[in-house]
């Protein structure tokens, strides 16, 4: 077989991509009068060539099967996530208004249940007996992002306390569950799921809440160890077990000291109460636990380190539940950014005071204006550390003044309702009629109460329905002393209504309130720093080892 006269040349292949005779050749390419050490050359390049092009081709096939690789992942993780409906109660919190540099909060609502409807859940909660009931949500916090993205505030609620529940229907079944002042806030996700929860919440505190999130059991075991530990510490040795006059326990066994925890360990810290000693202690170890996930996930530098971020990205949409507009992948990345951008010392963990229930010394109620305070701060973008600036920030957008001028008093058409059921306290009776007799006395002659049942909202407002009505509300409002910020028009009034809220329970005459200061919280709501890497939690006595 005769042998190719360039070392190197595969014999019958041709460059059939160039279309320019070779250097050193002759026009008809014949390389005549250099006695052939310019075809030389020119297969060199034409080697050159052919490795160019057969590695652009290369390249083009693995950028293409990458990015249908990736979009296939993406594909497979948005399969992994299962949303819900945001709000399946009756509720009319509505969305706080911009502040003066067009900003708005954002308020995410943590549910942690205790289903028991699969049997990875019944392997680690126990309680196999319950199987198939109607989940209930034992941990419930509100994240409240501030407007400029400069600080986070959170507020716990134990499960224990007794709140008004509205009417809720819930998106399954179909079943519809009536309004109830006589039940504890952990039920309401029996009795709608987690958009009955949220509508709780609402109605409770008066914030418009965006979105809500919810993990089991597995799903906390899922993602500890995705994290890959977190640390926790306790001031002594800790066994969280059954004893003689006391049923149940977590489990969770550590001796004094800090400890990394994960998988079905991190799920023991987070459920653990008879060990810390009641509800509000065990919130802190979920504070103490979140806050030390927070610096862990920090430290790893998560958002920068791509096989990290695949793999919590895995667990978290395995794990997850979420209200429906955020149930992709890429809303809950872009949430999740907006999250990072909160250092860990302007993050402040709290839990809502509260009072002995008198209905029943098992549960526990919001503690009047104490628990206001809190509300009143989250609704008014109030930081919770006295870290920030001079908060020009959060200074709410001015109010235009109303080019409708007001009709004369005697004309204005106002209804008054009862509102004063918002907070997490009882109605007062009654209130309706005497701001509507207080109104004719000052010469609202078609001023009158609303009949219908007292609903919950926790702050005072003078609600329009048009632009036309606008100066009437206004006019309203001053008489009986009401900010003009709180004047509002609203789809949801057909006149001029003034609602009395659970912030105006006496007197005729609104209250004046001084403005809350940042970090001005109350003593027990047990605020805690996401920086504070020092605290350890105490172990109730009879469960110390």
């Amino acid at each position: 077989m005769a042998r190719s006269s360039v070392r190197g040349e595969v014999p019958g292949v041709e460059d059939t991509m160039s279309l320019t005779p070779r250097a050193g050749a002759g026009r008809d390419g014949s390389g005549a009068g250099h006695g052939g050490g310019g075809g030389r050359g020119a297969d060199r390049r034409r080697r050159r060539r052919r490795v160019l092009r057969w590695s652009a081709i290369v390249l083009a096939v693995a950028i293409l099967g990458t990015a249908c690789a990736g979009w296939l992942y993406y594909e497979h993780l948005n399969g992994n996530l299962r949303s819900g409906e945001r709000d399946s109660g009756d509720s009319k919190a509505r969305k706080a208004e911009p502040n003066a540099a067009g900003q708005t909060p954002l308020n995410i609502l943590l549910i942690g249940s205790d289903s028991r409807n699969s049997a990875e859940n019944v392997a680690l909660g126990g309680s196999r007996d319950n199987r198939g009931n109607p989940p209930l949500g034992d941990v419930q916090m509100l994240i409240h992002l501030s407007a400029d993205r400069e600080s986070a505030s959170v507020v716990s609620i134990p499960r224990d306390t007794r709140v008004p529940i509205p009417r809720c229907t819930d998106p399954k079944t179909g079943e519809t569950f009536p309004a109830t002042t006589n039940r504890i806030i952990n039920e309401s996700l029996a009795r709608g799921g987690p958009g009955c929860t949220l509508a709780t919440w609402q109605n409770l505190t008066g914030v418009y809440i965006d979105h809500w999130m919810m993990i089991d059991f597995a799903g906390v075991v899922r993602m500890a160890d995705a994290i890959g530990g977190v640390e926790v510490c306790v001031n002594q040795n800790v066994w969280d077990r059954p004893l003689p006059a006391q049923k149940g326990g977590s489990g969770l066994k550590l001796t004094a000291g800090r400890h990394e925890v994960k998988g079905e360990q991190a799920l023991q810290w987070l459920r653990t109460r008879h060990a810390w000693g009641s509800d509000p202690l065990r919130a802190r170890a979920q504070h103490m636990y979140m806050n030390s996930m927070i610096r862990t996930l920090r430290g790893q530098n998560v958002f920068t380190d791509t096989g990290r971020l695949m793999d919590l990205a895995e667990a978290a949409t395995k794990s997850l539940q979420v209200s429906e507009e955020i149930g992709t992948v890429k809303k809950l990345y872009d949430l999740g950014m907006q999250l990072k951008t909160v250092p860990p010392d302007r993050i402040t963990m709290t839990t809502l005071p509260t009072v002995e229930d008198s209905q029943n010394s098992d549960h526990l109620v919001p503690a009047g204006a104490r628990a206001d305070r809190i509300w009143r701060m989250v609704r008014e973008d109030v930081p919770f550390d006295d870290k920030g600036g001079p908060g020009a920030a959060r200074k709410p957008a001015p109010q235009p003044a109303s080019s409708d001028p007001a009709a004369p008093d005697a004309r204005i058409g106002v209804v008054v309702r009862n509102g004063t059921r918002g907070g997490g306290q009882a109605a007062v009776p009654g209130r309706a009629g005497t701001i509507a007799q207080a109104l004719v006395d000052k010469g609202f002659a078609r001023a009158s109460k609303d009949t219908a049942a007292p609903v919950a909202e926790p702050a005072t407002e003078v609600r329009f329905p048009s632009a036309d009505l606008e100066g009437d509300a206004q006019r309203v409002a001053k008489a009986l002393g009401i900010p003009p910020a709180s004047v509002k028009k609203s789809a949801e009034v057909s006149g001029v209504t003034v609602v009395v809220g659970a912030d105006w329970r006496t007197g005729t005459a609104y209250p004046v309130q001084a403005p809350p200061r940042a970090g001005d919280l109350p003593a027990d709501a047990d605020a805690l720093s996401g920086s504070d890497s020092g605290r350890c939690m105490d172990v109730y006595k009879p469960y110390r080892w």
